[in-house]
């Protein structure tokens, strides 16, 4: 039988919040299917109709640890699966930080449609 074999510390940091943030993302994109496929059609949603949404603390909040969250379990996981294809060495290196620079950068410009969104500035 074959070895089970993988990058994460087993119960590191990296990890838990590997699986932190999948719980998460499941419960918000619940959330986000119910609210934007079922109570609101795709065809009746409006950008006037975003930026009301997004002009709601809670739900601008919601939407950005969403994306905080997808950001990096996806950069962890690709991360990971690299790692454990046997990425390593300097290689290694540069792809951590180009995920990390990736990421960062679509953080930050998630944010910023996100604040863009809610109409106030």
């Amino acid at each position: 039988m074959a070895e089970h074999y993988s990058s994460f510390e087993p119960k590191g940091t990296r990890w838990l919040l590997q699986r932190l943030t999948a719980a998460f993302l499941v419960v918000v994109l619940a959330y986000h299917f119910m609210l934007l496929h079922f109570i609101n059609h795709a065809a009746d949603i409006t950008f006037a109709g975003t930026q009301v949404r997004m002009s709601q603390l809670g739900y601008f909040l919601t939407m950005v640890l969403f994306l905080i969250a997808g950001t990096f379990h996806g950069v962890n996981g690709v991360y990971n699966a690299l790692v454990n294809q046997g990425l390593d060495g300097t290689q290694k290196t540069v792809v951590k930080w180009l995920l990390i620079v990736a990421g960062t950068l679509l953080i930050v410009q998630g944010i910023r449609v996100a604040v863009a969104m809610t109409g106030l500035f």
